[in-house]
């Protein structure tokens, strides 16, 4: 029992030592993007859909300027730190895996990062716009003068993109827990109709409240996770022939050099 214990005070230290690299160099990112925050602000206001509303975004608190800041200095450490939050995490796991496990789960860093970034340009170039001028819209219905303050109009923004850059790190997920064999194809596709009615709820918080936007928003969700289903399936049925190999050359049992 004390060896257990020993065991997971070691595992929390190892634990808490790379959360705490982690943090340093979110904080080290969040610095940087201080100093690229205000040409990306200008930018963004200059382009739709800010464009179209054709009057200045107003400020409404003597803190809107540094929330904004705020905003865009954690976005930016955000997307800095997420590869090497990923190494770490790899890093914390790497004891427990085998040499060949090593390699492959290594590859999965620069996958979850080009993921992110696609997932950050979905949302920004499709789910955003398409929520906005759905608001606008409704506004100018209304009859109701369009004052839009700029902290509320990034948090918007963020309040959508950001979900979705999360979203669609899925498929790397899956592969990476099937890897671990946590997960594998046979209980994804058990778990598919409530994985379709999760994502579906997921669309209709982040889009406008209308049928067409929901749909556009989860079909491609919904196809991750149907690409998520097939890429662990690749790899489970790699998994089940290293087992059979196996088991053909040492006989039954246990074979941890083969997950």
């Amino acid at each position: 029992m004390s060896g257990e214990a020993a065991s997971l005070v070691d595992h929390l230290t190892e634990l808490r030592k790379r959360i705490i690299w982690v943090l340093v160099v979110l904080v080290v990112s969040m610095i940087g993007g201080f100093f690229a925050a205000k040409p990306i602000i200008l930018y963004l206001v200059s382009v739709e859909p800010a464009k179209s509303l054709q009057m200045p975004l107003n400020t409404f608190s003597p803190w809107d300027g540094i929330r904004i800041f705020m905003q865009f200095a954690f976005a930016v450490g955000l997307i800095v730190t997420l590869p090497f939050a990923m190494y770490q995490f790899w890093l914390f796991v790497k004891p427990g895996l085998t040499e060949l496990e090593h390699k492959s789960t290594l590859r999965y860093i620069p996958g979850s990062v080009l993921l992110f970034l696609i997932g950050l340009s979905f949302g920004y170039f499709i789910v955003f716009p398409m929520a906005f001028y759905f608001t606008s819209a409704v506004t100018v219905s209304l009859g109701l003068t369009e004052t839009y303050g700029i902290s509320q109009y990034f948090t918007f923004m963020f309040n959508i993109i950001l979900p979705m850059s999360i979203l669609f790190e899925l498929p790397i997920l899956v592969m990476f827990l099937t890897k671990l064999r946590i997960l594998n194809p046979v209980r994804l596709r058990k778990m598919r109709k409530i994985a379709y009615l999760i994502l579906i709820i997921i669309a209709t918080f982040v889009t406008p409240p209308d049928f067409i936007s929901d749909i556009l928003v989860s079909i491609p969700l919904i196809i991750l996770y149907e690409i998520s289903v097939l890429l662990s399936g690749v790899i489970y049925r790699k998994q089940l022939e290293q087992k059979r190999l196996w088991e053909e050359e040492y006989g039954e049992g246990p074979a941890a050099a083969t997950k």
